[in-house]
């Protein structure tokens, strides 16, 4: 389901009442005509078919009904509030938009604080975030949509601790409600409390909420050395065609890391393929492929160092980047483990300016005219802002870590914003990195994850954009390689540290050990000790691997 349908809650907002027409006193009504709808009943029946259309997932002939309205009647708070649904997460920056403009025009309504504290969150800007779903709940102190919003952004604004009462408190409220029951477990995930979350999650699963997403969350709780009986389970599930593609996918994905615990390579890699085509994801290669070219004509090791003499040269930003599963939160945990650095995960923010100056990947833009618009002055607001967004996070650290893999795109951006910023580059055997991805339900954004050849080839592009910073900034990247983290954690973890410009600290051995909310994929592996069994991880299906390598050709290590 297209996640620009409008949330579940959407029931509860009312269009404006319509006005009684008040006929003119003078004139009588002509014999054989009768008064047509006022506009306020025109404008509501014109927003009610806008959300008929909404859910049919017709959004072209929703967005211009809403229009309509907004010609005739502007700043209609119902016709903002749809077309803000309309662009969430496919232009959160225009739905930010609209959702303001509905708060502005109807400041009492719950439901449009939480839209936009909700769009707010999925930009990473927390504070405005919690600011305006706080506001919700003191409007409507039971809404527990609002209740879960909260408990999502004070959980990736790691403070997972304040999020379960907020989603205990939404279970009483109502002991069903799919995003309360999934969003519990998952904060207690999150803190490595997965004993715990996995009572929640066998709990939703007998209650039959939201099952597929219960039954994968499940058994990414911890590692199976013999057969569960969740096996058979999901197995069983999966003969149910109520549950969707997704659904499917989900389940698919549940079974295959259940059967590669087990090693039961050949099952498991099935269920993976099984899972990832059930999605139905494509990914425009070609459209990258020219997008990168446009990076590496554009930044060239002359501008950037033309423009990075207006940057600031704070010390603080920490960037961590990689393809994902290439060792990033390992390498983001093992440095916020030192007192003086604070990890604040994955963040958004870096993108966001990115896209806003003409930098969006996949687009047609001309790169070199969007980055002429960067201007000195231009430059230094955009690195203070971005600075004080990250002293948000911890006022008093030494270094701050942003760990979005995939801001290794935009390295020529923070070496601009940010000539004293540490980048730190993981990477990882290309086979194992590619099947890591492969076997995990990654979302939309990482649509080139869901075939071995098209993520083979999108490995290749990551591979030459990355050689290209290593061009334009030599000496200035350091490369984490996972294996070598592996094989020698102290000294590897030392040489990070010292990377940093900090002294080292023993704690950073004991990485592991550390408080705080890990949100991704990898929230299981980091709270263990050093492993060694990820490496040549790919041997185990090599047989079926086949297209991927030879999608990376000499990036494979055979």
């Amino acid at each position: 389901m297209s996640n620009r349908l409008p949330p579940a809650w959407a029931k509860h907002l009312k269009t404006h009442p319509a006005a009684k027409a008040v006929p003119p006193k003078a004139a009588s009504p002509k014999p054989g005509l009768s008064a047509g709808p006022s506009r306020a009943q025109a404008d509501d029946m014109l927003l009610r078919q806008a959300l008929e259309l909404q859910k049919a997932e017709q959004l072209p002939e929703a967005e211009e009904l809403c229009l309509k309205v907004l010609a005739r009647t502007p700043n209609h708070p119902m016709a903002l509030y749809i077309l803000g649904t309309l662009g969430l997460g496919y232009d959160n920056e225009k739905a930010l938009r609209y959702f303001a403009r509905a708060v502005g025009e109807e400041p009492q309504n719950p439901y449009y604080h939480l839209s936009l504290g909700e769009t707010y969150l999925k930009l990473s800007e927390f504070t405005p975030a919690i600011r305006h779903i706080q506001q919700a709940l003191v409007l409507k102190p039971d809404l527990v949509e609002a209740l879960c919003v909260l408990g999502d952004a004070y959980k990736a604004f790691d403070k997972g601790e304040m999020a379960l009462p907020l989603f205990e408190k939404a279970l009483k409220i109502d002991r069903d409600h799919p995003v309360a029951r999934m969003g519990l477990p998952r904060a207690l995930a999150s803190l490595g409390r997965m004993d715990e979350a996995a009572v929640y999650l066998k709990k939703a699963i007998e209650r039959r909420i939201a099952v597929p997403a219960a039954y994968n969350a499940l058994v990414h709780t911890r590692k199976f050395t013999e057969e569960p009986p969740e096996l058979a389970a999901i197995l069983t599930e999966l003969r149910d065609l109520d549950h969707g593609s997704e659904g499917a996918a989900e389940l698919h994905h549940a079974a295959g890391k259940l059967l590669n615990d087990l090693r039961r390579y050949k099952e498991a890699m099935d269920h993976f393929k099984k899972g990832n085509q059930a999605r139905g994801q494509k990914f425009d290669l070609e459209n990258y492929r020219r997008w990168v070219d446009a990076m590496i004509e554009t930044f060239t090791p002359e501008l950037v160092a033309s423009m990075a003499a207006y940057g600031n040269p704070s010390e603080v930003p920490v960037f961590v980047v990689g393809m994902p599963r290439s060792g990033t939160t390992l390498t983001e945990q093992i440095c916020a483990s030192h007192p003086d650095v604070h990890g604040a995960g994955e963040l958004s923010k870096l993108r966001r300016i990115a896209n806003a100056i003409g930098l969006k990947d996949g687009s047609d833009a001309n790169l070199g005219k969007s980055v002429a618009t960067i201007t000195p002055d231009l430059t230094r607001t955009l690195a203070e802002e971005h600075l004080s967004y990250l002293r948000e996070r911890s006022p008093a650290a030494l270094r701050i870590v942003d760990k979005m893999p995939h801001n290794f795109e935009l390295i020529g951006l923070v070496a601009i914003l940010f000539p004293n910023a540490r980048i730190i580059h993981c990477r990882r055997d290309a086979i194992d990195n590619c099947i890591s991805c492969f076997v995990l339900p990654f979302s939309e954004a990482h649509s080139y994850s869901g075939d071995l050849q098209t993520l083979g080839l999108y490995y290749r592009e990551y591979d030459r954009l990355m050689r290209h910073w290593n061009n334009v900034l030599p000496g200035r990247i350091f490369e984490n390689r996972y294996e070598t983290l592996i094989e020698n954690q102290e000294e590897q973890s030392r040489r990070l540290i010292d990377y940093l410009g900090l002294p080292w600290d023993d704690a950073c051995l004991r990485f592991f050990d550390r408080d705080g909310s890990v949100n991704t994929f990898s929230r299981w592996q980091v709270r263990q000790p050093i492993y060694t069994s990820s490496v040549k991880r790919w041997k185990n299906y090599e047989g079926e691997i086949q297209p991927l390598i030879d999608a990376l050709g000499d990036l494979a290590d055979t």
